[in-house]
């Protein structure tokens, strides 16, 4: 396995001598306070500054700033110009530049590509406060600004863009954002390693243009070094596919199988003293090839999500015109103790006092819920958790997670005794990893559930329960919430972690997200089937019962999914009407860059499996109408859907979903009146009905008491 320097070992910057800052400084003023001349490091943010763990910019600045950096903050500056960003002046060392927790265009823009009225990441939820693109406005005025400084790209943003994407606003493929802001580097995923290696050889004195061997980095380079053995990926043949999985002495080869692979320029290379994966790298078709050919895309797009394990990892090669986009393997995971220490940084814990009494809409969702462990071994085909943070799990401890919640509890002033959450990607990966180390450094699969759970996978949930339980028994804690997305098919295996979950930590309802009912739609999801979400059913009602609770599941579907056609549609609005759910909270697919969903959507192919001229194709709603009327089918008991879904209906040949009867779909006729549709809740029609009984007959007691007082 690759070896890396412990996050924190390095001999601390000199600047250490000036101790920990209550805040990172926003301004001059600050920075004289604490007795600052210049900040070694600056970091632009298209998020307001919020001193907590749970902030990207609030995390890489402290870490820094424990390692001995005086970092400065500008955070969401008028990009119009660089007057904001010249206001702490020219640092020391570089400029790191990040959108924010959200990517710019996704915090935006909606599925529908609407403007979107409100920014959770900005005082009192103020939308327009960032720009499009955020990482490419904010790196011009930085070049601008700053004036032979290295400047660094990071964060979500950065990372989804980090090779030639389909960008789902313009419509088409661009470049790395690397190429696009003409920055020095980029840095992929959560980028502690990387940050804190480059900013201590800048100090010493390294050329920003020297470092180019920090794992999670992406640079361009003017020559590939002689001992790299370079393994090709430019080309699809029909018959045969390149197989990035394949080993050096296998790519030597020259049998018939192996003719679809180009090994250039071996140099001194033999088989008995062959490359490592550190010393091998696959080329990529290139920016000009992938934005011109969509098989060569989604081929492209495969061999990127196979080289995603850091443990064999290879790096990848990617042209753009005469530029050589180089991207390093992923960083090697933080182990629990360096986790630790990170989220236990002298964080504020407080949005910044620049913003005074302004509500902070993000900060007052999290405030009070607990980090507790990183990345997600799910491989969910239309979500980028995976690209970004990995499929490895990083935990924190128990110890570190139970210290943080009695910081809350000890520290925060108007806190309620409740923890809103114990989670991160998921609730329930805590602690869950391969049995096997040597099986999971040459493991290649793009998930560990999908098809089936995999039988090297640990699911044991029992140091999670020990963990809820100690959590809720604390003093002064009246509750633990779960509202991370919850795995339902891990939980099955483990009955008693879901009799802990329903029993204690559920607010009345829980979220949980099949996404699909029909197997087309859920395999090129990567989804379980229903079986496992019926069995979840059981177990969550029996379990509610038991503890004498009157709780509801609230099910999450997405329209428009890649490989969903009408007919996939009309079943799950069909399944959803069998069980009297009516929803008001739908999601339409959203292709957000890197993601193997967004592929199929753009390339009308399945990244999943092996690419060739002649693969699978897949179908993707695309147009507007198309796309509303797989929303309508989600939101069938909404009138305003009607209209369309008749006509849907009708062209189906399924008008006999028309009518008033039980088995029917949508009414013959427009009602004139309609009540209003329940209020975002998910649960059942039959316990709707019983909610509007209890309402109805309180109004009308009230009523007669009124009535009776009016009485002489």
């Amino acid at each position: 396995m690759p070896s890396t320097k412990p996050l924190f070992s390095y001999r601390k910057y000199w600047a250490e001598c000036f101790g920990h800052s209550p805040f990172l400084p926003m301004s001059r003023a600050e920075m004289d306070e604490l007795g600052w001349d210049s900040c070694d490091v600056i970091i632009v943010t298209g998020d307001a500054y919020v001193d907590h763990p749970s902030f990207g910019m609030a995390i890489i600045g402290r870490l820094l700033e424990a390692h001995g950096f005086r970092v400065g903050i500008i955070a969401q500056p008028d990009w119009r110009n660089k007057d904001d960003f010249q206001g702490l002046g020219q640092p020391n060392l570089f400029v790191g530049i990040t959108s924010g927790n959200m990517d710019s265009m996704i915090n935006r823009y909606t599925a529908d590509l609407k403007r979107r009225s409100d920014d959770a990441y900005t005082p009192n939820g103020e939308a327009d406060k960032r720009p499009d693109r955020a990482v490419l406005a904010y790196a011009q005025r930085c070049r601008e600004a700053f004036k032979g400084t290295p400047i660094l790209l990071g964060g979500i943003e950065a990372s989804l863009r980090r090779i030639a994407h389909y960008d789902y606003w313009s419509n088409k493929v661009r470049r790395s954002v690397l190429v696009d802001a003409k920055a020095d580097m980029l840095l992929y995923g959560n980028a502690e390693r990387a940050i804190v290696d480059i900013a201590h050889r800048l100090a010493q004195g390294e050329s920003i243009n020297d470092i180019n061997d920090v794992r999670g980095t992406v640079l361009l380079r003017k020559h590939i070094p002689e001992c790299f053995l370079e393994i090709s990926a430019t080309t699809i043949p029909d018959d045969q596919v390149i197989r990035p999985s394949d080993t050096p002495s296998q790519i030597a080869r020259t049998n018939h199988e192996q003719q679809a692979l180009k090994v250039i320029d071996l140099g001194n290379v033999t088989k008995k003293h062959e490359p490592s994966n550190e010393h091998a790298y696959i080329k990529l078709p290139s920016y000009e090839q992938v934005k011109a050919d969509q098989v060569l895309y989604a081929h492209a797009s495969r061999v990127f999500h196979l080289e995603t394990n850091p443990h064999n990892a290879r790096a990848l090669l990617q042209q753009h015109a005469d530029k050589k986009l180089w991207i390093n393997p992923p960083p090697i995971p933080l182990t629990t103790e360096e986790l630790d220490s990170v989220f236990e940084l002298p964080f504020a814990r407080q949005p910044h006092p620049h913003y005074g009494k302004a509500r902070m809409p993000a900060f007052e969702m999290i405030r009070f819920s607990i980090n507790i462990m990183r990345g997600c071994f799910g491989g969910c085909s239309f979500c980028s958790i995976t690209e970004h943070e990995g499929r490895i799990i990083q935990n924190r401890s128990e110890e570190s997670i139970i210290r943080e919640i009695k910081t809350i509890r000890d520290t925060a002033t108007d806190f309620t005794g409740v923890i809103s959450d114990l989670g991160g990607p998921t609730a329930n990966m805590w602690q869950l990893a391969c049995r096997n180390r040597k099986t999971q450094a040459h493991c290649r699969r793009p998930s560990c559930v999908y098809p089936e759970i995999c039988k090297n996978l640990g699911t044991d949930q029992t140091p999670l329960i020990e963990l809820y339980q100690k959590a809720r028994t604390l003093p002064g804690i009246k509750k633990v919430l779960i509202a991370s997305g919850l795995r339902y098919d891990l939980a099955i295996r483990s009955p008693a972690y879901v009799k802990e979950l329903v029993t204690h930590h559920v607010g009345g309802y829980l979220k949980i997200a099949p996404e699909h009912t029909e197997k087309g739609p859920l395999s090129k999801m990567m989804k379980p089937g229903m079986d496992s979400y019926e069995r979840f059913t059981v177990l969550f009602n029996t379990f509610s019962k038991q503890a004498g609770k009157e709780q509801y599941l609230i099910p999450y579907f997405i329209a428009a999914h890649p490989g969903t056609t009408d007919s996939d549609m009309l079943q799950l609005a069909l399944w959803l009407k069998r069980h009297k759910f009516r929803i008001d909270q739908v999601q339409t697919f959203y292709p957000s860059p890197l993601a193997n969903a967004t592929t199929m959507y753009h390339s009308g192919r399945n990244p999943l499996k092996r690419i060739s001229r002649q693969s699978e194709k897949v179908f993707s709603a695309k147009g507007l109408k198309q796309r509303r009327l797989h929303k309508a089918f989600l939101r069938y008991h909404a009138p305003e859907n009607w209209p369309l879904l008749r006509d849907a209906l009708r062209h189906m040949g399924r008008a006999d979903l028309i009518g008033n009867a039980k088995h029917q779909l949508i009414p013959r006729q427009q009602l004139l009146r309609t009540r209003s549709s329940s209020v975002n809740t998910g649960i059942t029609g039959h316990n709707q009905r019983q909610q509007s009984d209890k309402i109805r007959k309180k109004t009308s007691a009230n009523r007669r008491a009124q009535s009776k007082k009016k009485k002489p």
